[in-house]
């Protein structure tokens, strides 16, 4: 895909695609492009309240692979800010939910993994670009 920027037309077309798969119980919106999409829910660190977006996500190694890209604006999503604080949160794949335990991944793991994405989507290599920040890689691996 080519990569976007964040405007209020992307904003509406992401939030309109979270609403279909959320209404679709998962049937619709599990992919974008050459990506596999989740739903990721966190409470909201000054709200308290359940936040919910749709992100790409890699398999490895037995955990999902999210990336705080934000389109490479130079500020972290607040997704990941959320799920920083709390340390986890909960995961829908398609019809499947399940409790998620999260960390950054570091040093050669993140940039094994920030390669992999770029190699499926060269976006990700645009957003990376774009931002004097770290893009953080995030590990979620399924609670017991």
């Amino acid at each position: 895909m080519s990569a976007v920027r964040r405007t209020r037309v992307t904003e509406r077309m992401w939030k309109i695609h979270r609403w279909l798969y959320q209404l679709s119980g998962g049937r619709i919106g599990g992919r974008l492009g050459d990506l596999s999409v989740l739903l990721l829910t966190t409470k909201g660190r000054k709200s308290g309240e359940p936040r919910t977006v749709a992100l790409n996500y890699l398999v490895d190694e037995g955990t999902y692979v999210v990336f705080a890209s934000h389109a490479g604006e130079d500020r972290d999503p607040p997704w990941w800010l959320n799920l920083r604080d709390a340390g986890e949160g909960d995961v829908q794949i398609g019809t499947r939910r399940f409790h998620v335990r999260a960390r950054a991944a570091e040093g050669e793991a993140r940039t094994r993994l920030y390669e992999r994405v770029k190699k499926i989507d060269p976006a990700y290599a645009v957003y990376e670009q774009r931002t004097k920040r770290e893009i953080a890689v995030v590990i979620l691996t399924q609670a017991a």
